[in-house]
């Protein structure tokens, strides 16, 4: 059973930056691709990036590109989100999520395990 617990969520103007963490548990975690989605009020979760097990494999969506960066740190099991050049339209809840694979994927359906989220407002 692996146990993910996100952080890092709040409230800020666009143009700032987040970094949101997740702290997985339960499964050795270089062989764990993980990924982020969201979910914004009245939407389909979205994916959002991904890395491989070993650190050195991602892919992001076409919305977040360029401004947002995907890492881990397999030492602490944890993978992070950074957040640049926020805008209001990235407000949503977001979601970490682990695959039984190491491999990268954006689809949400390859995710066997999630968190509970972390809200991120932003306000124009």
């Amino acid at each position: 059973q692996v146990q993910l617990v996100e952080s890092g969520g709040g409230l800020v103007q666009a143009g700032d930056s987040l970094r949101l963490s997740c702290a997985a548990s339960g499964r050795t975690f270089s062989d764990t691709a993980m990924g982020w989605f969201r979910q914004a009020p009245g939407k389909e979760r979205e994916f959002v990036a991904t890395i491989n097990g070993g650190g050195d494999g991602t892919y992001y969506s076409d919305s977040v590109k360029g401004r947002f960066t995907i890492s881990r740190d397999n030492a602490r099991d944890t993978v992070y989100l950074q957040m640049n050049k926020l805008r209001p339209e990235d407000t949503a809840v977001y979601y970490c999520g682990a695959r039984l694979s190491p491999r990268w994927s954006s689809i949400g359906n390859d995710y066997y395990y999630w968190g509970q989220g972390t809200q991120v407002t932003v306000s124009s």
